[in-house]
């Protein structure tokens, strides 16, 4: 199927933004980048001379084509080993999007994504459009096929679940760094006050394996009972190494706007750690173990050089 130059540069005009959208709304890369083929093709099997505003059609055919994937992506979730997390991007990967804003920012947060999961899909798509890129409530409606008033409650009923709590810190390369460090420290130390001390009170650990390796099956809540669990994790042992097949190295980086400690053994990405902060402590943990979700991470965070790791004790 041949698409004009024309009509193409404006796919391709088009293209990280879908994208963007897309990995808000699934939480895959995979799933978000063939939400993006599938609006390219109904571009092109499309009479594009009867489309005005190319960015807005093919806005509101990929936003369609992600609610009907959110629809089967809940039910293939409830048969999930364990807990879901949504796929950790490497920070300036194009599917995070733009990040001019706070709420831009927040938008790809893990917590966030993983708050998102526990809207209606209008509801998550209305946040999504309005919260991460600025659309009017009017172009949302017209988007949905809603009304003005739909669309503004909808937002306001998501508002209401996805704001409470402390604001997440801001992470720069820098003091990403530093934040690794300090945990890397507390818990490969054994320090179990120091790392009781660096998590909020009310602290949440989600850990996702997917069923391929081990991992908890429920969130850890509370700062005692997470700093006990990872002094454990931390503890190198015979078993772990035979399990990894080789030492255990440790770097530092920023993933979805957040500090990250990433795990290496054997020549692979085999977990990444995410710590996402508030008033000065660490109020959310995400660990991603599945070898499947650390597929396009790992290809971009090796591509950037990683340097020498923090830690190869192991």
């Amino acid at each position: 199927m041949t698409v004009p130059l024309k009509d193409l540069d404006h796919f391709e005009a088009a293209r990280y933004h879908l994208g963007a959208v897309a990995y808000r709304l699934l939480g895959s890369p995979v799933d978000a980048e063939d939400a993006v083929q599938e609006t390219y093709l109904r571009w092109a099997a499309a009479n594009r001379d009867d489309i005005e505003v190319p960015r807005a059609w093919l806005t509101r055919v990929l936003t369609h084509h992600c609610l009907d994937q959110l629809t089967s992506a809940r039910a293939r979730r409830e048969e999930y080993v364990g807990q879901w997390l949504p796929e950790p991007l490497l920070d300036g990967d194009p599917l995070l999007g733009p990040a001019e804003t706070v709420e831009q920012r927040d938008s790809v947060s893990l917590a966030m994504l993983g708050l998102l999961e526990d809207l209606a899909p209008q509801e998550r798509a209305v946040f999504v459009l309005k919260e991460a890129f600025g659309y009017p409530h009017a172009e949302i409606a017209e988007t949905l096929g809603t009304t003005v008033a739909g669309s503004q409650q909808a937002f306001a009923r998501a508002r209401r679940r996805l704001r409470e709590g402390e604001p997440r810190a801001e992470a720069t390369p820098e003091s990403s760094r530093e934040v690794v460090e300090a945990f890397l420290n507390a818990a490969a130390g054994g320090d179990l006050e120091q790392l009781v001390g660096m998590l909020s009170e009310n602290a949440v650990s989600i850990a996702d394996g997917g069923g391929k390796v081990p991992a908890a099956r429920r969130p850890i809540i509370g700062a005692e009972k997470i700093a006990t669990l990872l002094r454990g994790a931390f503890r190198p042992t015979p078993a772990k190494r035979n399990f990894l097949g080789g030492p255990l190295e440790l770097y530092a980086d920023l993933v979805n706007g957040s500090p990250a400690l990433l795990a290496s053994s054997g020549g692979r990405l085999v977990g990444v750690i995410v710590l996402e902060r508030a008033d000065g402590r660490i109020r959310d943990i995400r660990i991603q173990a599945n070898p499947g979700k650390l597929v396009r991470l790992e290809q971009r965070w090796r591509a950037s050089n990683p340097g020498e790791p923090l830690s190869s004790a192991w």
